[in-house]
């Protein structure tokens, strides 16, 4: 019996480290980007019945799990309030170092209000540099305004 969505988290990457997947091909399977897919597996998205099922096939999950898929999940999935893994914990960092400069630059060019973490995007490649690969990730979040009343 499956209790939480966590425990089908664990039967997802258990079973893409034994079949040796990788996140690309699972979102091919699906026909949507690494990055949506990936959070989707990991607990923070919930995928239509479809997309359950051919992750279901794909990952040999029971039909309680590929339920389980289908919920929407609580959001927000870090163990800790200040991560300690060293690759989270330096985005942790660059939006302590960064997130004023971020915020002040975001209200100047669109007025007051937030970048939306719903209707958004998110794309991660891989940069060649002679000096060192590079990590470029590109966030697209639509701008909504806080509205007067």
């Amino acid at each position: 019996m499956i209790s939480c969505r966590s425990q089908v988290t664990q039967m997802i990457v258990s079973a893409k480290v034994r079949k040796s997947l990788k996140w690309t091909q699972v979102a091919e399977s699906i026909g949507m980007s690494k990055e949506w897919t990936t959070a989707g597996c990991l607990g923070q998205m919930a995928f239509d019945k479809a997309q359950a099922e051919t992750l279901g096939k794909l990952f040999e999950l029971p039909d309680e799990a590929i339920a389980w898929l289908q919920i929407v999940p609580y959001k927000g999935s870090l163990p800790t309030s200040v991560p300690t893994d060293p690759l989270i914990y330096r985005w942790y960092e660059l939006v302590n170092v960064y997130g004023s400069t971020i915020k002040e630059l975001i209200h100047e060019e669109f007025g007051d209000g937030i970048m939306s973490a719903i209707d958004f995007s998110m794309d991660i490649q891989r940069q060649p540099d002679p000096k060192g690969d590079r990590v470029n990730v590109v966030l697209s979040g639509k701008f909504l305004p806080y509205k007067s009343y």
